[in-house]
């Protein structure tokens, strides 16, 4: 391929998503091995990061590397305690500048408040899944309200995307689980973008079980395996966790998801359509 001078070159950002050590490999193989590799996530509604990297603190694979300046990053376990080494909610327990007073449109504050300030009142929960680790570094697993609930365990959906998104015939996945209302272990549906003459035939599916039991757990092995056209993401490149899991469980999808916001609307189609066919009842 083409070849350019990156001599230049200082620095590589990264956001949207969490990126896995296999990315910062990369960057550092094909890109230049003396560039200053940065992860970092923020808030749209503050207009900020709250983590992210520094010149003066190393860059670990997989890893973000600190608490950015100002903004009083913790991960909460479920009864409200900060914890270090473990997942936790991302919190913001004190008030940083650029934190938003008001919503458009929100005349009595409630949609801020059922927002961000519901679950742990006065404190600002964010609704990503992070870890803090004992140097002060920082791993996000992915959405909160998107974790995958297995038999009990929390899973993040990071890592699920990390191996899946390896293999070669993959280009974009997105996982999901549905809890089921009477307490069973619910059902967990992976939905993928392949490679054109690549099916989703038995053999797929087993190589794709197989590699979730091996690097992760075989609480990973999905329950139900969907070919799709393409995966569903935000402007920002975001993938439509939350709003396709709100779909599945029938939810409206007006309400669920914005189709202005998503790159290519009719990518909710597929989700849609598989909620009607799941949620219609048979008839008496």
């Amino acid at each position: 391929g083409r070849e350019s001078d990156l001599s230049a070159l200082r620095g590589v950002g990264s956001t949207g998503a969490p990126l896995p050590v296999a990315g910062y490999r990369w960057v550092y193989g094909a890109v230049r091995e003396d560039v200053s590799l940065g992860s970092l996530s923020g808030g749209t509604d503050l207009c900020t990061g709250f983590v992210g990297p520094s010149p003066l603190v190393p860059v670990w694979a997989g890893e973000i590397s600190c608490r950015m300046l100002g903004a009083k990053v913790e991960a909460f376990d479920e009864a409200g305690r900060a914890v270090i080494g473990r997942p936790g909610e991302l919190v913001l327990s004190e008030p940083m500048p650029s934190m938003p007073v008001a919503f458009w449109d929100d005349p009595d504050g409630s949609r801020l408040r059922s927002s961000y300030f519901a679950q742990y009142p006065g404190i600002w929960r964010h609704g990503d899944w992070i870890t803090i680790t004992e140097r002060g570094s920082c791993v996000i697993a992915g959405r909160s309200d998107a974790t995958l609930n297995r038999g009990g365990v929390r899973l993040g959906t990071a890592e699920f995307y990390a191996v899946v998104e390896a293999m070669p015939e993959v280009t974009d996945s997105l996982v999901v689980h549905l809890e089921d209302g009477a307490g069973g272990p619910g059902e967990l549906l992976l939905f993928l973008a392949l490679r054109p003459g690549s099916p989703l035939d038995d053999a797929l599916r087993g190589r794709i079980s197989a590699e979730l039991r091996t690097n992760l757990s075989p609480r990973h092995v999905p329950d139900s395996m969907f070919a799709i056209a393409a995966i569903p993401r935000t402007r920002s490149g975001k993938k439509l966790e939350v709003p396709v899991k709100r779909i599945l469980a029938g939810e409206a999808p007006e309400r669920a998801a914005s189709r202005g916001s998503v790159v290519d609307p009719r990518s909710l189609d597929v989700f849609i359509d598989l909620a009607a066919r799941r949620n219609a009842r048979p008839a008496t």
